[in-house]
C-alpha cells in the first residue's frame, strides 16, 4: 500500500463507523387507534456525533446517522395532537401530528449553530420518505450490537 492511500483508508474507516448498524427498514404494524410515526435520519457525516433524544408521545429514542425509530403512539382524546420533539444543546424543535393520521414520517436534520448543531424535525410526504427511509437501519439496542442478543 502506498503511503498516500493510508490517510484516505483511515478517514474512510472512521466515517463508515459513524452510521447506525442494524436491520434494514421494516414497516411496523400498530393496533387500531394508534399511529406509527417513523422518525429517520439519513446518513450525513456532518453532525454524526450528535444524537439528541427525539420524543413522540411518551417514548424517546436517540437516532444516529443512517438510522430510524418507529414510534407507536396511542391517539390522544380529541382534539389533542400527538407531539414529537427534540432538544439540542442550543435549540429545540417540535411537530404536532393529527392522531387520525395512521402513518407519519419525520426526517431529523441538523442546521448550523454557534457551538453545536441545531436539530430539526421535518415532516416528509409518504413518497419521498419511502425512498429515503429505505437507506436507513433500525438502531439495535447496545446489548445486541455487542453480540449479546439473539438473531
Amino acid at each position: 500500500m502506498t503511503p498516500r492511500l493510508l490517510p484516505l483508508l483511515v478517514l474512510w474507516s472512521l466515517l463508515a463507523g459513524c452510521a447506525v448498524q442494524g436491520r434494514p427498514f421494516e414497516r411496523t404494524s400498530a393496533p387500531p387507534q394508534n399511529s406509527v410515526i417513523y422518525v429517520y435520519r439519513p446518513y450525513h457525516y456532518g453532525s454524526s456525533l450528535l444524537r439528541p433524544a427525539v420524543t413522540c408521545g411518551d417514548d424517546s429514542a436517540r437516532i444516529g446517522p443512517g438510522g430510524y425509530h418507529a414510534f407507536v403512539v396511542p391517539a390522544p382524546p380529541a382534539p389533542d395532537q400527538i407531539l414529537c420533539s427534540v432538544q439540542g444543546a442550543e435549540s429545540a424543535d417540535e411537530v404536532e401530528i393529527d392522531p387520525r393520521t395512521r402513518v407519519y414520517y419525520i426526517r431529523e436534520e441538523f442546521g448550523w449553530g454557534s457551538l453545536s448543531g441545531h436539530p430539526h424535525l421535518n415532516p416528509v410526504d409518504t413518497d419521498r420518505a419511502n425512498a429515503e427511509i429505505q437507506k436507513c437501519c433500525v438502531q439495535e439496542p447496545l446489548e445486541q450490537q455487542a453480540g449479546g442478543g439473539s438473531g
